[in-house]
């Protein structure tokens, strides 16, 4: 009999309500060749980078969370839909007692793949302890995490402990990267120490295992034939297929080589008027934010008049008519409208200003000698983007010299672990995938992160006060007012022109039903034939 699956409306308000009326108990490479969706056995689809970490405990961006939710198990995942809803996954129960415990039980009967047996809440324990054990890049989204307690009388429970209380929880901990449970005992014999395998997962317990991954080429997944699970995936295998640049994937969609892809806002009103054949389009409010950064410890652009001549005179709005052909809207910081800590306005006009812009670059003592560098993806949206700031800042006297980066090179330009290229990098376009909490945008831009993710190496004590304060303010409007304070910090640092959160258009077969949470990023275990 197939157990019963309860949801959880995010938010402990919502979650205790519905805990306490149901006490959760839960029941880049054409592939011309490759056998068509219809068939119910192959799922083709976009992704706009390659897999690069497969450790959910050490994991780096959302493409690498696409793959992993099949391939492992968390206590509670996203729920397919409009709205921002979670449902029980491994676990049995879950429940949070106060605002510092949390009580799971697992469904029994779960198993690792490779002989190392059924989970337990030892496995939960293991996976979630050694982020902050190991130092892990993405601790911080476990917060204030002390520790996992067993339940000496069930193998199946525990309690999650906190410090203090942290409202991410339900919104990004549980149901995203570090949530998903790994196998103990298989991570041990893989590491000695229990930390990052890499690429490398010693076991599954969803229902695909990654069977084979060509870099560059496609990430191939087949169903697990250990999972005991009640979970139904509607394919075979799944094929996940990188490319950096949308253009790029509705020609393979066009080609008859994708069965599903996001659709670039550049090209949305003539699909519109002129689908594929066989195809249906939806769109999706985004949560992406897209921002030009600038390094504040560059030689050159230490100077803050200099960054301010910069953003003001960057015109957002031109932007959007020759990236996004008038199809998104310019944002007004990191938070998406909608989520809490929205701002109404940015302080720099959407428009710029170039009166103020040649004001700030005369205190600055003229444009620099030698042409700034743009770094961008290879990308076509990217690219134009880049070309519009390089005509933008010429209009004041800054010339800039646009670098197009293929994927591998973009994503360690600022990381201080691949060496000194950080200190060279100037401007960057950059866009960061967002999750329905606050939280999820301010992080990467403590002084924590200068060198990791933060590569405008922007550092503000008060900041990153806030930031800490914020996650246990349970009052959404004291809260709100955090998240607008930090982004008017950054902002005012001159490090930041905040652009866009664009839209999240997609388009796949008829024939086709996907799962998308409500930004439409594809939740994979829920797409089947229609």
């Amino acid at each position: 009999m197939k157990d019963e699956v309860h949801t959880i409306t995010l938010g402990r308000r919502g979650f205790l309500q519905g805990a306490a009326a149901a006490g959760l108990a839960a029941g880049t490479m054409p592939l011309a060749n490759a056998l068509y969706a219809q068939s119910g056995s192959v799922l083709r689809a976009f992704s706009y980078a390659d897999i690069d970490k497969l450790d959910p405990g050490f994991y780096q961006n959302g493409y690498n969370v696409d793959v992993m939710n099949c391939i492992y198990s968390k206590l509670a995942r996203y729920k397919p839909g409009r709205e921002w809803e979670i449902e029980l996954e491994a676990a049995e129960e879950l429940e949070q007692i106060d605002d510092t415990n949390i009580r799971f039980k697992l469904k029994p009967g779960i198993m690792f793949s490779g002989g190392y047996g059924e989970m337990t809440a030892e496995d939960v324990k293991f996976s979630f302890e050694r982020v902050l054990e190991h130092d892990s890049p993405v601790k911080g989204d476990w917060g204030p995490l002390q520790s996992v307690e067993l339940d000496p009388d069930d193998k199946y429970a525990g309690t999650i402990v906190l410090e203090k209380p942290f409202q991410p929880l339900w919104t990004i901990t549980i149901p995203y990267g570090v949530g998903h449970i790994v196998s103990k005992k298989a991570v041990m014999e893989a590491t000695e120490d229990g930390s990052d395998f890499g690429m490398e997962p010693p076991a599954f317990s969803g229902p695909y295992i990654l069977e084979e991954w060509k870099p560059n080429q496609y990430v191939k997944m087949v169903r697990n034939p250990d999972y005991s699970g009640d979970l139904k995936p509607g394919y075979d295998e799944i094929r996940i297929i990188p490319m950096d640049d949308e253009k790029v994937a509705e020609r393979a969609y066009e080609a008859g080589d994708l069965d599903y892809t996001a659709i670039s806002l550049s090209s949305l009103e003539n699909y519109k008027a002129r689908p594929p054949k066989n195809t249906v389009i939806e769109e999706y409010p985004s949560l992406y934010y897209v921002w030009v950064g600038m390094n504040v410890e560059n030689e050159t652009l230490k100077d803050e008049n200099l960054r301010k001549a910069i953003q003001y005179a960057i015109n957002v709005p031109q932007i959007m008519d020759a990236a996004y052909f008038g199809a998104a809207e310019p944002s007004t910081g990191l938070i998406a409208p909608g989520l809490i800590g929205h701002r109404e306005k940015s302080l720099v006009p959407p428009e710029g200003d170039l009166d103020k812009a040649r004001e700030y670059l005369e205190k600055a003592g003229g444009a620099p000698s030698q042409p700034l560098t743009i770094d961008t993806l290879n990308a076509t949206t990217w690219k134009t983007i880049a070309e519009v700031i390089q005509a933008q800042l010429g209009q004041i006297g800054i010339q800039v010299q646009v670098n197009v980066q293929d994927s591998g090179s973009f994503w360690t330009l600022g990381m201080e672990s691949e060496g000194d290229r950080w200190k060279k990098m100037q401007l960057v376009i950059n866009r960061f995938s967002m999750m329905p909490d606050p939280f999820y945008a301010t992080t990467w831009f403590t002084t924590e992160q200068v060198g990791v993710w933060n590569w405008e190496r922007f550092s503000n004590p008060e900041f990153d006060k806030l930031h800490e304060a914020a996650l246990s303010e349970s009052d959404k409007d004291k809260r709100g007012d955090m998240y607008r304070q930090m982004q008017d910090m950054m902002e005012e640092s001159g490090a930041y022109r905040f652009l866009t959160h664009e839209g999240s258009p997609v388009m796949f077969r008829d024939d086709l039903e996907p799962a998308l949470r409500p930004d439409a990023r594809p939740l994979y275990l829920g797409f089947k034939p229609a």
